[in-house]
């Protein structure tokens, strides 16, 4: 009789975890940051032609359930993933690095459904309104405007928070994410919500006007003035009477002064 042997794998050394810990946050930088360049592109082309160029295979009444459903899990999925079941999702997905990771999960995760929005559109195939000439022009200095100042607003608010780049640095480097001090500056002191408020502007600056842009601009403005209402809730929460100045100081949405209480 032979005696049966079981054999088990040798324990991981610390540098072999250390490895492991910097491939992984290498490989989500990349994925993150490709995926956001990729998305803010299909994006921008598809405001600019009204959605026209969209290959989702849908006609008729199932292309507008379809575009709504697209137009939906945005907003939907993107403030579960700030309560917090969806952080506590988040800081599950790749186990004792998910809570690290956690602000690179986030901005991949928006950016995948921004990415599938443009992507898997199926266009109406009506065309409302395409400036020529000089209106193209007028248009197209509009639309590089609202996209400028929401780069500014990101800017602004932190590009490492924005990108989700903390994320994967901070596990790259071994260290927990640096989280930036409540934005104040720049464009945070003349509305407290510009990254919401560009994003909406470049939603109705596009020159090509089509019944997909509508929808689009309807649904997703609507999302920019009420979801905030929540991250607002947070940061009260979490800075307290420092916030609570900043909101009675700084009107929320549209850039008018108003006087300190």
């Amino acid at each position: 009789m032979t005696a049966s042997t079981t054999t088990h794998s040798a324990p991981l050394t610390g540098a072999e975890r250390g490895t492991r810990r910097r491939m992984l946050a290498l490989t989500m930088g990349v994925l993150n940051h490709g995926t956001f360049l990729v998305a803010v592109a299909a994006m921008l082309c598809g405001l600019f032609d009204g959605l026209t160029s969209g290959r989702g295979p849908f006609e008729g009444r199932a292309a507008w359930l379809a575009n709504v459903a697209l137009v939906l899990q945005f907003p939907l999925l993107h403030s579960f993933l700030l309560t917090g079941r969806g952080r506590a999702l988040m800081g599950r997905l790749f186990g004792r690095h998910g809570r690290t990771l956690a602000p690179t999960t986030y901005t991949w995760s928006a950016a995948l459904q921004i990415l599938a929005v443009f992507a898997l559109w199926s266009p109406s195939g009506t065309v409302w309104w395409e400036p020529t000439g000089g209106w193209l022009v007028a248009h197209t200095m509009l639309f590089i405007a609202a996209w400028a100042f929401l780069l500014k607003a990101l800017y602004d608010g932190g590009l490492g928070l924005q990108t989700g780049s903390i994320g994967w640095q901070a596990l790259l480097s071994g260290r927990k994410p640096a989280f930036p001090p409540m934005p104040t500056a720049g464009t945070f002191a003349m509305c407290r919500q510009p990254i919401y408020m560009g994003f909406a502007l470049t939603l109705w600056a596009g020159p090509v006007w089509t019944p997909d842009r509508l929808l689009i601009a309807l649904l997703w403005t609507t999302y920019c003035v009420i979801g905030p209402r929540h991250k607002e809730r947070r940061f009260l929460a979490f800075h307290g009477e420092e916030f609570a100045a900043y909101q009675r100081r700084v009107p929320y949405m549209l850039p008018l002064r108003r006087r300190a209480a």
